[in-house]
């Protein structure tokens, strides 16, 4: 066993038996490369990735490839999730060379860790010759290399605001800007297909939460346009083998651009984001398809992700006994088994084929049409259609889960729990489901005491069997307040709104950057790397800085903060620049700028019936609008004077810190706000 059996990560525990002298990402490592004056060799990767496990395969488990590896390099494995700040400057500077980023990823250092060059997967042979290469290179042209190290180091320390021209400049908030980002997405969207024009397809909730706020709060021509595609998306998703048809959950992507065949790991952050879409998603449209996704995909969450603390674990791997897909995947013969008479309406509805719809003569399970489209095609009523087919379903599921099941990637990462608690709350008040609700404060309370330092109410960003460890990135704190300002408003609880503000101000102590308004990734108190950057394009998961400007603006309402709310403006002004050229790079900042083209509703309820009144308003699709609520008297900003009217609960509804009359029901309070 090499060095890595004492982590807690499972990616890195998966290699501690591999021949190769493995180190972690640390000082020990990093002093070894500069006494002995060795290149270093960065392999980066995570424990669902299937490319990852396939080298190690290949390479890193073999004898003579590891011998020339261990004679010539310092060899650090790097888990990407636990350590993303390492991973982003190395990502970046491979980026740089003109090699397309992806994981594995090998990247060759200088001894003081500054990168030189950069592959991701490689096949054995390959392997070794680029091992021998770049040891000649090292022993033959150092000056060279170091050189070009350099050259590498100094991109990287760049700013972000000089690398894209951000000048400071307060935002200027108008529907045609909207217009203009929305306009620039739409010319990428597949119409027929759903999704974005291109293959693989990644679920992507940023999107479709820019176009929900689009359809709520714009009266644009474009409005038709955007509603059917998030309709065509969300129902191709659902139905296609990218969702578990019999276990509920999302799968990383679909490989190819029918949301047909996916790659097969399940990872906590596309979950508890799409839980959010699709719950927003029901509160506009109350499309059942959209309700069945959220309740079997929490279900999936809490039957196979929950960890007996309260937290969720990180991911299930694509592979199992050694295949892609094959815990989720059924042969014909299997399914006619354990169908028996009803296999052929069930094979037509899944497009099961006789030699298999994907590899080895296996079958994914994926659909096309609606419960309502079939059974009417069957000639079933939607109740008999609904009988037959979760009878299917249950049968399909037992025996599916006597199989040998995937990998279980149990660390919990304080970000993605982050999400997954937004994604339990925002359930929550569309459904007023208890059992959400529960799962959601059990989930804050782990995250507030279980991964946060008590000494100095610093987050720590992954936890495993008791032991929390790295300190927290911008992503934690961001995820985290979000969550918590839902939880808030969905419970009127003031403790989650302190504990949010308690660590927005951790933010601002130890993230602010003084020449800029944007945030550092890193904390300040955390690991000097060659560079400190800042996180400012949304991907799969949302920027950390853009997650950080919405809660800023959120802030600045519930608590009447008007610097937080100048600090939102200030980071959006920042990036207004980029929007209207990049809003598919930048789809969470273009989200929060479409609330901010008109005012936010401030709703107060005071008064018994508080959660009953605002568990009605939750009903109603409303992206514009925070609340804030007490059964009897709050000293929050918002709810200081107010009162109940002769007894009865009051609503009021006001825009920029001023009020409407009070009024006493649901009813009159949704005039208020047309």
């Amino acid at each position: 066993m090499n060095r890595l059996a004492n982590e807690t990560s499972p990616y890195l525990l998966q290699h501690a038996h591999n021949p190769v002298d493995w180190y972690p990402w640390g000082e020990e490592a990093l002093t070894k490369a500069r006494d002995e004056n060795k290149p270093i060799l960065v392999s980066i990767g995570y424990s669902a990735c299937h490319w990852c496990h396939v080298m190690e395969r290949e390479s890193f488990e073999k004898e003579g490839i590891a011998r020339v590896m261990n004679e010539h390099f310092v060899c650090i494995k790097v888990d990407r999730e636990e350590r993303p700040d390492v991973d982003a400057i190395y990502m970046d500077a491979v980026q740089a060379m003109g090699v397309r980023g992806g994981w594995p990823l090998n990247v060759f250092l200088v001894p003081d860790a500054k990168p030189f060059y950069g592959v991701t997967y490689l096949p054995p042979q390959q392997w070794v010759n680029l091992l021998n290469s770049v040891q000649n290179a090292f022993q033959e042209h150092r000056d060279q290399l170091f050189e070009s190290a350099e050259g590498f180091a100094n991109e990287l320390n760049i700013s972000e605001s000089s690398r894209f021209s951000l000048a400071a400049a307060n935002p200027l908030f108008s529907e045609e800007t909207v217009e203009a980002m929305f306009q620039k997405l739409a010319g990428s969207f597949d119409r027929q297909k759903g999704g974005m024009n291109r293959a693989p397809k990644f679920p992507m909730p940023g999107i479709y939460s820019f176009l929900l706020n689009y359809i709520h709060l714009t009266d644009s021509p474009g409005r038709p346009t955007a509603q059917s595609q998030v309709a065509l998306t969300l129902d191709r998703m659902a139905l296609g083998g990218i969702y578990d048809q019999l276990g509920g959950g999302f799968a990383r992507y679909s490989v190819d651009d029918h949301w047909f065949a996916p790659h097969f790991e399940k990872m906590l952050y596309d979950n508890g984001q799409l839980l959010t879409l699709y719950s927003q998603a029901y509160s506009l449209t109350k499309r059942p398809l959209y309700k069945h996704v959220v309740y079997q995909t929490i279900h999936f969450a809490q039957r196979e992700l929950l960890s007996p603390d309260g937290g969720f674990y990180s991911a299930l791997d694509a592979d199992s006994e050694g295949e892609e897909g094959r815990f989720y995947t059924w042969t014909t013969d299997e399914l006619r088994q354990i169908l028996g008479i009803d296999f052929d309406w069930f094979a037509d509805l899944y497009h099961i084929r006789e030699e298999g719809n994907f590899e080895h003569g296996r079958n994914i399970l994926h659909r096309i049409d609606t419960d309502e489209t079939f059974a009417e095609r069957a000639g079933w009523t939607p109740e008999e259609f609904d009988v037959q087919l979760a009878a299917a379903h249950t049968r399909l599921f037992k025996r599916r889960d006597e199989r040998i099941r995937p990998g279980l990637d149990d660390k919990i990462l304080c970000s993605w729990n982050g999400l997954m608690l937004k994604g339990l709350v925002t359930a929550y008040r569309v459904f007023d489901e208890p059992e959400f609700l529960a799962t959601a404060i059990r989930l804050a309370h782990f995250l507030l005491h279980k991964m946060r330092d008590q000494r100095n109410g610093r987050l720590w960003h992954s936890y495993k069997q008791g032991r929390a460890k790295q300190p927290g990135f911008l992503e934690d704190y961001a995820a985290v307040i979000d969550g918590l300002l839902a939880l808030y408003q969905a419970t009127f609880t003031e403790s989650f709104l302190t504990e949010a503000d308690r660590l927005t101000k951790y933010v601002l102590d130890n993230f602010s950057d003084p020449d800029d308004d944007l945030l550092f990734f890193t904390d300040k108190n955390g690991e000097e790397l060659i560079a400190r950057r800042k996180e400012l394009f949304d991907n799969v998961m949302p920027a950390s800085n853009s997650i950080m400007a919405g809660n800023f603006y959120t802030l600045s309402l519930l608590l009447d903060r008007p610097l937080y709310g100048q600090k939102a403006d200030q980071m959006l002004g920042r990036i207004q620049p980029l929007l209207q050229s990049n809003a598919d790079y930048l789809t969470n900042w273009a989200a929060l700028y479409t609330l901010r083209v008109k005012p936010t509703a401030e709703i107060a309820i005071v008064g018994p019936d508080a959660q009953a009144f605002r568990c009605e308003l939750d009903k109603h699709f409303r992206p514009n609008v925070i609340f804030c609520g007490t059964e009897s008297s709050s000293q929050l900003p918002l709810l200081q004077s107010r009162t109940t009217v002769n007894g009865q609960t009051a609503i009021y509804v006001c825009y920029n810190r001023a009020c409407q009359m009070p009024v006493t029901t649901v009813a009159a309070a949704l005039e208020n706000l047309a």
